[in-house]
């Protein structure tokens, strides 16, 4: 679920911030410590969120995590409670708000993904040249991302609906309607983000009360 790994960004140079440090893997971490040198030293580590595999391996760097230093901090919940982006330049690190390929996990937990399509406009309206996410490549046409993530979102909110209006009741057949297209191993995780869908679907009062499974 992490793609390739973690991406971790350092960003100027003497001395350099990181943008998530990564795990807490030695490897990883000497490879960063090694160009964090390389650029006069490290000035400070901002995190987008706490999730080991952007966050673990701050202790191991040893330097302090700060606040925003000279990004521009954006509250952005969904993924996580405490999920934030920098923006700098008009470049965006997005840590798991958006991925460079594929979607991000949208866990349940009583308005997670109001939370999250929120975040995403709250970046739509940015003038961005470049998004830097925590996984996967480099996203080089940001508003068309955002897009085609709030639309992706959008698309499974309506078969989910159809299926409901069609008298549907079971999670199970629910899934099979509105995640069709995700790979067997996969299933388990869209059974989760399925539930923040029909938390959001409660909240608007358009969820149905006798669901089965």
């Amino acid at each position: 679920m992490t793609l390739t790994g973690t991406n971790t960004y350092l960003v100027d140079e003497n001395p350099a911030y990181v943008v998530d440090p990564g795990p807490a893997d030695e490897r990883h971490v000497a490879a960063v410590r090694a160009e964090a040198e390389r650029r006069g030293g490290l000035d400070g580590i901002l995190l987008t969120h706490s999730h080991a595999d952007h966050s673990a391996a701050s202790e191991m760097l040893g330097a302090a995590v700060v606040d925003a230093g000279p990004f521009q901090r954006i509250p952005t919940p969904g993924h996580a409670e405490d999920h934030v982006c920098f923006v700098r330049d008009g470049v965006c690190f997005s840590g798991d708000l958006i991925l460079g390929e594929g979607s991000t996990f949208v866990p349940p937990d009583g308005g997670s993904l109001v939370a999250y399509l929120q975040s995403l406009r709250r970046i739509a309206e940015l003038d961005l040249e470049l998004i830097c996410p925590g996984h996967g490549p480099f996203v080089t046409d940001p508003h068309a991302k955002v897009r085609e993530y709030l639309e992706h979102r959008m698309e499974r909110e309506q078969k989910l609906v159809a299926a409901l209006e069609r008298g549907e009741r079971s999670r199970a057949r629910l899934l099979d309607a509105a995640w069709d297209d995700v790979p067997e191993e996969m299933r388990p995780a869209a059974a989760v983000v399925m539930e923040a869908h029909l938390e959001k679907l409660q909240v608007e009062g358009r969820l149905p009360d006798d669901l089965r499974d």
